[in-house]
């Protein structure tokens, strides 16, 4: 007699399906929404425990469409935090007391809650957070400018980089699958370049929402979550906490250097979800490289079209998804017929140019343009990056502004 498998549904009245089934099999239907509006299909899809909120722009909408969430049985729990800082506390100690746990920010408030983010690593919570990233004051501005990245690099979480509003619906859903993996458990940051993925209506494919992903389980985590039986006195492990010696030193050495282990374990998972590190556009065989993340790459795909049908040029655009893990092989293998990389940027900084450079230092001779750069919400027409590479290898600028 063949047995049945029994269906299960999680506390919304969803029927729960695994991450493939929901991510890759699924049946879908194409619906026109902003990114914002895809935050909120994605949460209602993720069997989410608890949300914390603050706004701040552009991310207030979708903070206050996963609050419509709670109110229709969708979420856990949602409550108001009192600021950037205690948002991010407080969902802090959502994920330790075993639940699955999203928030969202932007621009200053990321630098305002900064402390709490290698606290989230370093407790190796499964959390997840939406940037929808936006200047940062030099002077007040709240145009698009994703230098903010830059500052989260180094905290120990997973930073992942959408370019589009169905990549930042995917990458919500496959951030859970991925952080949650016993030998992965830390946080991951699911970045957009607000504004533009934020506020935009675009098409989106989506999966029926009577669907979701299996509840998280906090007791396959690699740290014990706090309970009635584990009391967070013993979750601060007191001796390593306070204590002025090597024991104390070497753990907490050998703790940093766990977390970021740990975002490396989450190499073949987030491959599997997200289907490969890096999007390949264009001609393999091309000598001129673009190296690109987020909307960049957009930007930089219109410009690779226009370079090799106006002006002859083959091109090809390398496409950064996540961030940490930084995708370094997948970059040296994909430049090896590369005479020339340019790097575009929607900040002032360059934090991309720099961490490329760290790849190919030793490995290449090829130049590494880092540019064009913009930053404080101005935009990039894929002109201007056209310009940038006819002016570098010497050819006449005609109708291009």
């Amino acid at each position: 007699m063949q047995k049945t498998e029994q269906v299960q549904y999680n506390r919304a009245g969803q029927r729960v399906v695994s991450p493939d089934y929901l991510l890759f099999e699924a049946p879908r239907e194409k619906q026109f929404m902003t990114g914002s509006e895809v935050v909120k299909e994605a949460v209602k899809r993720a069997s989410v425990d608890a949300s914390v909120s603050y706004p701040i722009t552009p991310q207030s909408e979708a903070a206050h469409l996963i609050g419509e969430l709670w109110v229709e049985g969708y979420v856990g729990v949602y409550f108001r935090g009192e600021s950037e800082f205690g948002v991010m506390s407080e969902v802090a100690g959502c994920s330790m007391a075993g639940g699955r746990t999203i928030t969202t920010t932007s621009g200053p408030g990321t630098l305002r809650a900064m402390e709490n983010f290698p606290m989230w690593a370093g407790s190796r919570l499964p959390l997840q957070l939406v940037l929808m990233a936006r200047g940062v004051n030099s002077p007040l501005t709240i145009q698009p400018d994703n230098l903010e990245i830059s500052f989260l690099l180094d905290t120990g979480c997973m930073i992942w980089h959408a370019e589009n509003a169905q990549e930042l619906f995917d990458m919500i859903l496959a951030g859970f699958a991925v952080a949650e993996q016993p030998d992965v458990h830390v946080p991951v940051i699911t970045a957009i370049d607000g504004f533009f993925i934020s506020h935009t209506r675009e098409a989106v494919m989506l999966p029926p929402d009577d669907i979701a992903l299996p509840p998280y389980n906090p007791y396959k985590s690699p740290m014990p979550p706090i309970d009635m039986e584990m009391a967070p006195g013993r979750f601060l492990r007191d001796p390593y906490v306070m204590k002025s010696n090597y024991i104390s030193y070497a753990s907490h050495t050998s703790w940093q250097f766990e977390v970021r282990s740990a975002i490396e374990r989450s190499r073949p998972y987030a491959k599997r979800y997200l289907k490969g590190l890096i999007e390949e556009f264009g001609n393999p065989e091309a000598e001129v490289v673009f190296i690109a993340s987020g909307t960049a790459g957009a930007q930089a795909k219109e410009a690779a079209i226009m370079l090799s049908e106006d002006e002859g040029i083959p091109t090809r655009v390398i496409r950064l998804k996540t961030l940490r893990p930084f995708p370094g092989e997948e970059i040296l293998q994909a430049i090896r017929n590369a005479k020339y990389i340019f790097i575009p940027e929607f900040n002032v900084i360059g934090w991309l140019e720099r961490e490329v450079r760290r790849v190919l230092y030793g490995k290449t001779n090829v130049p590494v343009v880092g540019s064009p750069r913009v930053a404080g919400g101005m935009t990039m027409p894929p002109e201007v990056i056209v310009k940038e590479v006819l002016q570098t290898l010497g050819k006449e600028v005609k109708h291009v502004v």
